[in-house]
């Protein structure tokens, strides 16, 4: 059976908005300036949303809100006044990251259309699964998977009754989405809440290889690749670029409008994609797509390749001649412009004007007529005005009464009010006039009334000492610690590389060995995972990936949410805990002191805090290593990863120095220069928590430790205990360490 596949275009800004209309998207995603993961773009303010909407809806196109950041539990009496609104707008979904606003958005907002943003780092069936439970519709899946990943994922993702999208053209993020902190250690500029300065695309000095932009990638682009994703079965095709500008857009859009329609009249793909190239890119790749990971998905260059791209398409070999090409260009550009301005100028968004005429007098009903330019309407008072009571009828009174409606698709133009003397009506027939203006100008639908959220009680914490936690990944190391008050997580690989039974054997063998699954397990890796799980069948379990916590809540095994599902917000604990039966959780090293002070968890849970570890800034499936050292392979292969093992360095323009490891079956990791040591929250705020945990992989970084891990458990432990003099030698024992995001003023 024939069926549409939808064009989902960027927008940053009312006229990249309108563009895309006009250009033949489908649906346009788009932010408002607070809450979302794009806070370098223009963005449009609430008050142009309405207009908008009308605007898209009258070319059958759907408008999508971005909310997709993580939140911090004081923005959620901010995000909850913006949804009471948002709920009553035509609004055709939302695009979200945080666990918590899922909670918020499925408990008490049940018909805002709910859209799960890349941020999630969707890549496996226990993901989409653990979506659903959130009550998504949709699932935009991890850039980096391949057709074949996408059309499993697609076929279970249906069986859920789940939509998904896909991204198909802008640009990449080196990292899995989400599992960023990059730009947030250094720099203060988190990503996962839209702030990203994106390091990846700075210069660094000269790899061993030449390259001085060795972490930047081309741009995506699947404009060859439409059959393949729409056999696939995938409902949306992404175009990225809210931060660029709507020439930008026009041409994208009504380049990938034209492959579409041709797709669909003659099931033919058109070959040139010549017009891409005349806007900001950096070339192009679809290697995640065809899965063909080499170091030509890498450019030396963050800048727009369009005016390179021109001099090899007319073979220019003159300074002359390609300054004459680029003139062209722009002037093409210009002209360009200047038609869509003067097209998307002429669409109007304001909101449509209302006048209010209000009458009566003693002993009859207030009479309530209401005009728009194109209809009127006529409402009455069910009780009488009378010369007595508690409430006036005045004008600023019912004025004020009425101002919701400026939260609407109308504003009130003018409101005139004719009555004789000082005439009293009660405050409730004002509201019952207010809802049948509303449910008149919004075509019978009834407006939803205000939501309120009860507040969380901070749940007294027992008077118990926190125990200490550790992870190991050396098998060398299952002795260090032999004291029974502390926890020992074993980190499990990305890829079991069919050595399930091994790792199984293991942890049997060592049962106080705690199971640590990390936060990417794609294709046969997360059913590897499963496996383990199911043979091992552990009495608890860590896990930084969400389709193993869902896995966990199936059968009913208990469950510590792990550093890396970052939770910074005292709604993801409640979702945790309610949806999915998590006994604990970690919180977000990304969070302040303020902010973690502020986080209140459910009762009989448990909060966890990491006070000393590697600070890995990001993990990459694409090899890091071809651009920095090379590798003899000329491309990745399913051997890279479960055996490769490779460490190198890379130095920015500020001398600083980050650390790229790919160990045994892990995937490619960057590692700031200095770990993680934070003693401080142990003095500030040890009540809050249940456990401290400590970081002991061998994982190389300019930290060094001057004893043996043995001797350093110890005094972490004896810290913890409430010892000063074994904080101070962990400080001489380990150093040089890094706190600045526990101390820093904002996230």
């Amino acid at each position: 059976m024939k069926r549409n596949i939808e064009l989902l275009a960027p927008g940053g800004d009312k006229d990249s908005i309108k563009t895309a209309i006009l250009a033949g998207a489908d649906a346009v995603y788009c932010g408002l300036p607070i809450f979302n993961a794009r806070n370098r773009a223009e963005n449009i303010e609430f008050e142009d949303l309405q207009g908008l909407l009308r605007l898209a809806h009258e070319h059958n196109c759907q408008i999508f809100l971005t909310l997709n950041i993580v939140f911090l539990s004081s923005e959620f009496s901010s995000v909850l006044k913006l949804l009471n609104k948002l709920v009553n707008t035509n609004i055709d979904g939302v695009i979200v990251q945080d666990i918590g606003l899922f909670y918020i958005l499925s408990r008490y907002f049940p018909t805002l259309k709910i859209h799960a943003s890349t941020q999630t780092t969707t890549h496996n069936e226990g993901q989409l699964k653990f979506l659903k439970r959130l009550n998504a519709e949709r699932v935009n899946l991890s850039r980096e998977l391949n057709i074949s990943e996408i059309k499993f994922l697609t076929n279970i993702a249906h069986k859920n009754d789940l939509s998904v999208e896909v991204f198909v053209h802008g640009s990449y993020c080196l990292s899995f989405s989400g599992i960023c902190y990059m730009s947030s250690v250094h720099g203060g500029r988190s990503g996962n809440r839209g702030r990203c300065s994106q390091p990846c695309r700075e210069k660094y000095t000269k790899t061993p290889l030449g390259k001085n932009f060795p972490l930047n990638l081309k741009d995506n682009s699947a404009y060859s690749n439409i059959k393949e994703l729409y056999d696939a079965g995938v409902d949306s095709l992404k175009i990225e670029g809210r931060i660029k500008e709507f020439d930008y857009v026009h041409t994208v859009v009504s380049t990938f409008r034209r492959q579409l329609d041709s797709f669909a009249s003659t099931k033919t793909l058109i070959n040139d994609n010549s017009e891409l190239y005349k806007v900001f890119n950096r070339d192009f790749t679809n290697a995640f797509l065809v899965d063909n990971l080499d170091s030509k998905i890498f450019i030396d260059n963050p800048m727009s390749n369009s005016g390179i791209r021109l001099s090899e398409i007319h073979g220019l070999k003159s300074e002359e001649e390609w300054i004459e090409e680029q003139n062209k260009l722009y002037s093409e550009k210009e002209k360009l412009r200047n038609k869509i301005k003067a097209r998307i100028d002429a669409l109007d968004i304001a909101k449509i004007p209302l006048d209010i005429y209000l009458s009566g007098s003693y002993g009859t009903p207030l009479v309530v007529s209401v005009k728009t330019p194109q209809s009127s309407y006529k409402f009455q008072s069910k009780s009488k005005l009378e010369k007595q009571g508690t409430n006036a009828a005045g004008y600023n009174s019912i004025r004020n009464k009425l101002n919701a409606i400026n939260d609407t698709e109308y504003y009130i133009n003018k409101m005139e009010l004719n009555v004789k003397g000082e005439i009293y009506l009660p405050f409730s027939e004002i509201t019952t006039i207010k809802k049948e203006i509303l449910l008149a100008l919004n075509n019978s639908k009834k407006i939803i009334p205000p939501v309120s959220i009860p507040a969380l009680k901070s749940i007294k914490k027992e008077e118990t000492q926190p125990t200490l936690s550790v992870i190991i990944s050396n098998q060398n190391d299952i002795d260090i610690c032999n004291d029974s008050s502390i926890n020992v997580y074993f980190q499990l690989p990305n890829n079991f590389d069919n050595n399930v039974l091994e790792y199984v054997n293991l942890f049997k063998k060592h049962n106080h060995l705690i199971p640590w699954f990390p936060s990417i397990l794609i294709g046969s890796d997360y059913t590897n995972a499963i496996e383990f799980i199911k043979l091992l069948k552990p009495q608890l379990i860590i896990t930084n990936n969400s389709g193993i916590a869902y896995e966990a809540y199936e059968q009913n095994i208990s469950w510590i949410a792990g550093p890396y599902l970052n939770i910074t917000n005292s709604y993801s604990l409640l979702a945790l805990k309610e949806k999915f039966n998590c006994i604990g959780s970690f919180i977000s090293n990304e969070v302040n002191k303020s902010q973690v002070r502020s986080i209140k968890k459910p009762n009989n849970f448990k909060l966890f805090f990491s006070i000393y570890h590697p600070i890995p800034l990001m993990t990459s499936r694409a090899c890091l290593f071809s651009t920095i050292t090379g590798c003899k392979k000329t491309k990745m292969d399913d051997l890279c990863l479960s055996k490769c093992v490779k460490q190198a360095l890379i130095t920015n323009m500020n001398n600083n120095n980050f650390y790229i490891e790919k160990s045994k079956g892990c995937y490619n990791k960057i590692y700031s220069p200095s770990n993680l040591l934070n003693l401080d929250i142990i003095n500030d705020m040890s009540y809050k928590f249940d456990s401290f945990f400590v970081d002991l992989r061998d994982i190389k970084t300019e930290t060094q430790i001057e004893i043996n891990k043995n001797n350093l458990i110890s005094l972490f432990k004896d810290f913890t205990n409430g010892c000063e003099e074994a904080g101070n030698q962990i400080k001489q024992n380990v150093y040089p360490t890094s706190n600045a995001q526990y101390n820093a003023r904002i996230l």
